[in-house]
């Protein structure tokens, strides 16, 4: 059930900042945000939160989407920034603090 609630999250914030902010397509858009929940899930909540503090976990699953979107963003050619990729990465991250409690 965590599982769902976060990838229904992720899917809705990631994506709708992904196509509001570049040029990525909506399916581009959403499968890059599932791909992020379910990585972000099985790092940051299934291994790293067991082991540490909600602020750490919560770190790190920000540092996990800021790094993924950089390259998904570069690879897929999206006009993606500096600036954008931080955005959602703080924005997913506040998420996640929450999400852990």
């Amino acid at each position: 059930m965590k599982l769902l609630v976060k990838l229904l999250v992720h899917g809705v914030l990631i994506t709708a900042l992904l196509v509001a902010l570049t040029d990525a397509s909506f399916t581009g858009a959403i499968l890059t945000a599932l791909g992020i929940g379910i990585v972000a899930y099985l790092v940051g909540d299934l291994f790293i939160l067991p082991r540490t503090s909600n602020m750490m976990a919560t770190i790190a699953d920000a540092g996990l989407v800021f790094v993924m979107l950089w390259i998904i963003g570069g690879v897929a050619n999206w006009t993606l920034d500096f600036s954008e990729v931080l955005l959602i990465a703080v924005l997913a991250g506040s998420f996640e603090y929450l999400y852990h409690m």
